[in-house]
Protein backbone atom coordinates (compact mmCIF):
# COMPACT_ATOMS: atom_id res chain seq x y z
CA UNK A 1 0.00 0.00 0.00
CA UNK A 2 1.51 2.67 -1.04
CA UNK A 3 1.44 5.85 1.40
CA UNK A 4 3.84 8.56 3.35
CA UNK A 5 6.15 7.52 6.09
CA UNK A 6 6.63 8.66 9.66
CA UNK A 7 8.49 12.03 9.94
CA UNK A 8 11.61 12.03 11.60
CA UNK A 9 12.83 15.51 13.99
CA UNK A 10 14.83 16.73 10.78
CA UNK A 11 11.96 16.10 8.03
CA UNK A 12 13.24 13.59 6.09
CA UNK A 13 11.48 10.13 5.66
CA UNK A 14 11.68 7.36 7.61
CA UNK A 15 12.17 4.02 6.26
CA UNK A 16 9.65 1.70 8.10
CA UNK A 17 7.37 0.32 5.34
CA UNK A 18 5.28 -1.38 8.01
CA UNK A 19 1.13 -1.89 8.25
CA UNK A 20 0.03 0.87 10.93
CA UNK A 21 -3.31 0.23 13.38
CA UNK A 22 -3.42 3.78 13.87
CA UNK A 23 -4.29 4.71 10.48
CA UNK A 24 -1.53 6.21 9.89
CA UNK A 25 0.02 5.14 6.48
CA UNK A 26 2.87 3.02 5.49
CA UNK A 27 6.44 3.71 4.28
CA UNK A 28 6.17 2.70 1.19
CA UNK A 29 5.41 4.96 -2.04
CA UNK A 30 5.51 4.32 -5.76
CA UNK A 31 4.73 8.30 -6.65
CA UNK A 32 1.07 8.17 -7.51
CA UNK A 33 -0.21 8.79 -4.19
CA UNK A 34 2.58 10.66 -2.74
CA UNK A 35 0.10 13.59 -2.73
CA UNK A 36 -3.18 12.10 -0.97
CA UNK A 37 -0.37 10.26 1.47
CA UNK A 38 1.25 13.70 2.78
CA UNK A 39 -1.90 14.98 3.65
CA UNK A 40 -3.79 12.04 5.14
CA UNK A 41 -0.57 12.26 7.34
CA UNK A 42 -0.63 16.21 7.77
CA UNK A 43 -4.08 15.94 8.38
CA UNK A 44 -4.26 12.65 10.67
CA UNK A 45 -5.03 13.64 14.06
CA UNK A 46 -7.79 16.10 13.27
CA UNK A 47 -8.94 13.06 11.29
CA UNK A 48 -8.95 10.85 14.29
CA UNK A 49 -10.41 13.23 16.06
CA UNK A 50 -13.37 13.27 14.21
CA UNK A 51 -13.52 9.67 14.19
CA UNK A 52 -13.30 8.90 17.75
CA UNK A 53 -15.96 11.80 18.69
CA UNK A 54 -17.82 9.86 15.78
CA UNK A 55 -17.84 6.32 17.45
CA UNK A 56 -16.89 7.23 20.78
CA UNK A 57 -14.22 4.33 20.97
CA UNK A 58 -10.61 4.99 20.29
CA UNK A 59 -9.97 1.19 19.07
CA UNK A 60 -12.74 2.07 16.48
CA UNK A 61 -11.26 5.36 15.05
CA UNK A 62 -8.37 3.67 14.61
CA UNK A 63 -9.30 0.86 12.55
CA UNK A 64 -11.57 3.91 10.66
CA UNK A 65 -8.61 5.49 10.19
CA UNK A 66 -7.02 2.41 8.49
CA UNK A 67 -9.63 1.61 6.71
CA UNK A 68 -10.07 5.62 5.57
CA UNK A 69 -6.45 5.50 3.88
CA UNK A 70 -6.95 2.36 2.20
CA UNK A 71 -9.74 3.77 0.43
CA UNK A 72 -7.98 7.05 0.06
CA UNK A 73 -5.01 5.81 -1.76
CA UNK A 74 -7.44 3.56 -4.32
CA UNK A 75 -9.30 6.86 -5.22
CA UNK A 76 -8.73 9.38 -8.31
CA UNK A 77 -8.04 12.51 -6.65
CA UNK A 78 -7.43 14.53 -10.05
CA UNK A 79 -11.06 16.17 -9.53
CA UNK A 80 -10.60 17.04 -5.50
CA UNK A 81 -10.11 20.55 -5.22
CA UNK A 82 -9.86 20.30 -1.18
CA UNK A 83 -8.23 17.45 -0.22
CA UNK A 84 -8.53 17.79 3.19
CA UNK A 85 -12.53 18.33 3.16
CA UNK A 86 -12.18 15.04 1.02
CA UNK A 87 -10.26 13.64 3.53
CA UNK A 88 -13.18 14.23 5.94
CA UNK A 89 -15.30 12.93 4.32
CA UNK A 90 -13.84 9.34 3.43
CA UNK A 91 -13.62 9.08 7.01
CA UNK A 92 -16.93 9.82 8.17
CA UNK A 93 -18.55 7.95 5.34
CA UNK A 94 -16.31 4.81 7.19
CA UNK A 95 -17.93 5.88 10.56
CA UNK A 96 -21.30 5.87 9.83
CA UNK A 97 -21.01 2.51 8.00
CA UNK A 98 -19.43 1.50 11.53
CA UNK A 99 -22.09 3.26 13.52
CA UNK A 100 -25.08 0.99 11.16
CA UNK A 101 -23.54 -1.96 11.82
CA UNK A 102 -23.32 -0.86 15.46
CA UNK A 103 -26.96 -0.65 15.60
CA UNK A 104 -27.60 -4.19 14.56
CA UNK A 105 -25.66 -5.40 17.20
CA UNK A 106 -27.03 -3.41 20.37
CA UNK A 107 -28.43 -6.40 21.70
CA UNK A 108 -25.45 -8.30 22.23
CA UNK A 109 -24.61 -9.02 25.67
CA UNK A 110 -22.24 -8.43 28.40
CA UNK A 111 -19.19 -9.50 28.07
CA UNK A 112 -18.06 -11.69 31.40
CA UNK A 113 -15.07 -9.59 32.42
CA UNK A 114 -13.87 -8.95 35.60
CA UNK A 115 -14.09 -6.09 37.71
CA UNK A 116 -17.35 -5.67 36.75
CA UNK A 117 -19.59 -3.59 39.53
CA UNK A 118 -22.28 -2.22 37.71
CA UNK A 119 -20.51 -2.02 34.53
CA UNK A 120 -19.27 -4.56 32.00
CA UNK A 121 -18.51 -4.86 28.55
CA UNK A 122 -15.32 -5.99 25.82
CA UNK A 123 -13.61 -4.85 22.91
CA UNK A 124 -15.01 -5.66 19.49
CA UNK A 125 -13.99 -8.74 18.27
CA UNK A 126 -11.53 -9.34 15.48
CA UNK A 127 -10.31 -5.77 15.62
CA UNK A 128 -6.85 -5.18 14.73
CA UNK A 129 -6.69 -1.91 16.83
CA UNK A 130 -6.56 -2.50 20.49
CA UNK A 131 -6.90 1.13 22.34
CA UNK A 132 -4.39 1.84 25.42
CA UNK A 133 -7.15 2.27 27.95
CA UNK A 134 -5.46 5.31 29.83
CA UNK A 135 -4.98 7.06 26.79
CA UNK A 136 -8.65 6.18 25.93
CA UNK A 137 -9.63 7.31 29.59
CA UNK A 138 -7.48 10.57 28.94
CA UNK A 139 -9.43 11.24 26.06
CA UNK A 140 -13.20 10.33 27.00
CA UNK A 141 -11.84 13.06 29.96
CA UNK A 142 -11.11 15.73 27.25
CA UNK A 143 -14.18 15.59 24.95
CA UNK A 144 -16.99 14.87 28.01
CA UNK A 145 -17.64 11.13 29.24
CA UNK A 146 -21.12 12.54 29.69
CA UNK A 147 -21.06 13.76 26.23
CA UNK A 148 -20.20 10.74 24.72
CA UNK A 149 -22.93 8.87 26.54
CA UNK A 150 -25.95 10.87 25.41
CA UNK A 151 -23.95 10.58 21.55
CA UNK A 152 -24.40 6.90 22.29
CA UNK A 153 -28.08 6.93 22.43
CA UNK A 154 -28.50 9.35 18.99
CA UNK A 155 -29.07 7.33 15.75
CA UNK A 156 -26.36 7.01 13.40
CA UNK A 157 -27.63 9.81 11.25
CA UNK A 158 -28.14 12.34 14.23
CA UNK A 159 -24.32 11.85 15.26
CA UNK A 160 -22.82 12.27 11.93
CA UNK A 161 -24.66 15.59 11.36
CA UNK A 162 -24.13 16.92 14.85
CA UNK A 163 -20.36 15.75 15.65
CA UNK A 164 -19.54 17.08 11.98
CA UNK A 165 -21.54 20.53 11.75
CA UNK A 166 -21.37 21.21 15.63
CA UNK A 167 -18.25 20.12 16.38
CA UNK A 168 -15.95 20.02 13.03
CA UNK A 169 -17.77 22.93 10.85
CA UNK A 170 -18.71 21.05 8.25
CA UNK A 171 -21.01 22.67 6.35
CA UNK A 172 -25.11 20.96 6.09
CA UNK A 173 -24.38 20.38 2.24
CA UNK A 174 -21.28 18.62 2.58
CA UNK A 175 -23.00 16.51 5.53
CA UNK A 176 -26.26 16.17 3.45
CA UNK A 177 -24.67 14.28 0.85
CA UNK A 178 -22.86 11.74 2.58
CA UNK A 179 -26.92 10.71 4.02
CA UNK A 180 -28.14 11.43 0.97
CA UNK A 181 -30.67 13.35 2.57
CA UNK A 182 -31.32 17.22 1.96
CA UNK A 183 -29.62 19.90 3.56
CA UNK A 184 -32.73 21.14 5.36
CA UNK A 185 -33.19 17.84 6.66
CA UNK A 186 -29.45 17.20 7.83
CA UNK A 187 -29.95 20.46 9.91
CA UNK A 188 -33.37 18.93 11.59
CA UNK A 189 -30.93 15.69 12.63
CA UNK A 190 -28.32 18.04 13.51
CA UNK A 191 -31.09 19.99 15.79
CA UNK A 192 -32.73 16.75 17.20
CA UNK A 193 -29.28 15.96 18.47
CA UNK A 194 -28.51 19.34 20.04
CA UNK A 195 -31.20 19.15 22.61
CA UNK A 196 -30.39 15.92 23.04
CA UNK A 197 -26.73 16.84 24.06
CA UNK A 198 -27.72 20.14 26.13
CA UNK A 199 -30.47 18.52 27.86
CA UNK A 200 -33.98 20.42 28.58
CA UNK A 201 -35.17 22.70 31.32
CA UNK A 202 -35.13 21.41 34.74
CA UNK A 203 -38.61 19.67 35.54
CA UNK A 204 -38.29 20.74 39.08
CA UNK A 205 -36.43 23.12 41.34
CA UNK A 206 -34.94 19.48 42.88
CA UNK A 207 -33.05 18.77 39.82
CA UNK A 208 -29.88 20.89 40.82
CA UNK A 209 -29.28 19.96 44.42
CA UNK A 210 -30.25 16.08 42.76
CA UNK A 211 -27.57 16.58 40.23
CA UNK A 212 -25.16 17.63 43.10
CA UNK A 213 -25.62 14.52 44.99
CA UNK A 214 -25.29 12.54 41.79
CA UNK A 215 -22.10 14.33 41.35
CA UNK A 216 -20.76 13.94 44.68
CA UNK A 217 -21.55 10.14 44.61
CA UNK A 218 -19.69 9.31 40.86
CA UNK A 219 -16.20 11.26 42.43
CA UNK A 220 -16.98 9.27 45.93
CA UNK A 221 -17.26 6.22 43.46
CA UNK A 222 -14.24 6.87 41.44
CA UNK A 223 -12.13 8.11 44.13
CA UNK A 224 -12.73 5.43 46.40
CA UNK A 225 -14.23 7.31 49.52
CA UNK A 226 -16.04 5.03 51.40
CA UNK A 227 -17.24 7.83 54.11
CA UNK A 228 -17.79 10.48 51.51
CA UNK A 229 -19.93 8.00 49.48
CA UNK A 230 -21.46 6.94 53.39
CA UNK A 231 -22.75 10.75 53.48
CA UNK A 232 -24.82 10.54 50.66
CA UNK A 233 -26.36 7.41 51.28
CA UNK A 234 -30.08 7.39 53.55
CA UNK A 235 -30.16 4.46 56.55
CA UNK A 236 -32.65 2.89 54.12
CA UNK A 237 -31.28 2.86 51.23
CA UNK A 238 -31.83 0.19 48.26
CA UNK A 239 -29.93 -0.45 45.39
CA UNK A 240 -31.69 -2.95 42.87
CA UNK A 241 -29.52 -4.35 39.34
CA UNK A 242 -31.19 -6.58 37.17
CA UNK A 243 -29.87 -10.02 36.34
CA UNK A 244 -27.12 -8.17 33.19
CA UNK A 245 -25.35 -5.80 35.71
CA UNK A 246 -22.99 -8.53 37.50
CA UNK A 247 -24.30 -10.84 35.64
CA UNK A 248 -26.44 -13.41 37.55
CA UNK A 249 -29.86 -15.55 36.83
CA UNK A 250 -32.34 -13.11 38.71
CA UNK A 251 -32.38 -9.65 39.45
CA UNK A 252 -30.54 -8.72 43.25
CA UNK A 253 -31.11 -6.35 45.49
CA UNK A 254 -29.35 -4.97 48.44
CA UNK A 255 -29.86 -2.93 51.47
CA UNK A 256 -28.14 -0.64 54.06
CA UNK A 257 -25.46 2.16 54.17
CA UNK A 258 -22.31 0.09 54.14
CA UNK A 259 -23.78 -3.03 51.69
CA UNK A 260 -24.57 -0.29 49.12
CA UNK A 261 -21.55 1.53 49.50
CA UNK A 262 -19.47 -1.50 49.41
CA UNK A 263 -21.35 -2.64 46.27
CA UNK A 264 -20.26 0.96 44.64
CA UNK A 265 -16.65 1.00 45.99
CA UNK A 266 -16.05 -2.18 43.20
CA UNK A 267 -17.37 -0.16 40.41
CA UNK A 268 -14.41 2.09 41.23
CA UNK A 269 -12.60 1.12 37.83
CA UNK A 270 -15.89 1.27 35.92
CA UNK A 271 -16.68 4.67 37.22
CA UNK A 272 -13.57 6.15 35.20
CA UNK A 273 -16.12 5.77 32.38
CA UNK A 274 -19.45 7.18 33.91
CA UNK A 275 -21.28 10.81 33.63
CA UNK A 276 -23.88 12.57 34.97
CA UNK A 277 -26.94 12.97 32.85
CA UNK A 278 -30.53 13.26 32.70
CA UNK A 279 -32.41 9.66 33.09
CA UNK A 280 -35.83 9.96 31.85
CA UNK A 281 -35.59 13.71 33.16
CA UNK A 282 -33.91 13.03 36.28
CA UNK A 283 -30.15 13.12 37.81
CA UNK A 284 -28.51 9.76 36.85
CA UNK A 285 -25.62 8.21 36.14
CA UNK A 286 -24.56 6.39 32.90
CA UNK A 287 -21.66 4.20 31.83
CA UNK A 288 -19.73 3.70 28.41
CA UNK A 289 -17.59 1.44 27.56
CA UNK A 290 -15.83 1.19 24.24
CA UNK A 291 -18.11 3.71 22.43
CA UNK A 292 -21.44 2.19 23.95
CA UNK A 293 -23.53 3.00 26.49
CA UNK A 294 -23.12 -0.05 29.22
CA UNK A 295 -24.82 0.74 32.03
CA UNK A 296 -27.52 3.77 33.83
CA UNK A 297 -28.19 4.41 37.37
CA UNK A 298 -31.50 5.64 38.47
CA UNK A 299 -31.79 7.56 41.93
CA UNK A 300 -34.34 8.30 44.21
CA UNK A 301 -33.90 11.01 47.12
CA UNK A 302 -35.23 11.81 50.14
CA UNK A 303 -36.93 14.88 51.12
CA UNK A 304 -33.68 15.82 52.47
CA UNK A 305 -31.73 14.94 49.98
CA UNK A 306 -30.34 11.58 50.65
CA UNK A 307 -30.47 8.78 48.36
CA UNK A 308 -33.04 6.11 49.33
CA UNK A 309 -33.12 3.94 46.01
CA UNK A 310 -30.26 3.24 43.02
CA UNK A 311 -31.89 1.19 40.40
CA UNK A 312 -28.80 -0.50 37.90
CA UNK A 313 -29.73 -1.27 34.42
CA UNK A 314 -27.76 -3.02 32.22
CA UNK A 315 -30.25 -5.58 30.74
CA UNK A 316 -30.13 -3.97 26.53
CA UNK A 317 -34.04 -4.11 26.03
CA UNK A 318 -34.41 -1.48 29.19
CA UNK A 319 -31.62 0.43 28.41
CA UNK A 320 -33.03 1.37 24.64
CA UNK A 321 -36.30 2.10 26.95
CA UNK A 322 -34.67 5.12 28.68
CA UNK A 323 -34.69 8.69 27.55
CA UNK A 324 -30.83 9.47 28.18
CA UNK A 325 -29.83 13.26 27.60
CA UNK A 326 -27.33 16.17 28.57
CA UNK A 327 -27.51 17.61 32.01
CA UNK A 328 -26.83 21.38 32.03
Amino acid sequence: MPGPSDSRSDGSPASRPVSRSDGRPDGRSDGRSDAVARQFEQDRPRLRAVAYRILGSLGEADDALQDAWLRADRADTSDVENPSGWLTTVVARVCLNLLRARDTRREEPLDDGTDRGPAGGAPLPGGPSVADPEEEAQLAESVGIALLIVLDTLGPAERLAFVLHDMFDVPFDDIAAMLEKTPAATRQLASRARRRVRGVPAPDADLPRRRRAVDAYLAATRCGEFDALVALLHPDVVLRADAAVVPTPEPFAVSGVEQVARGAMASMGRARSAGVVLVDGRAGMAMAENGRLRVVLRFTFADDGLITGIDVIAEPERLNKLDIAGIS
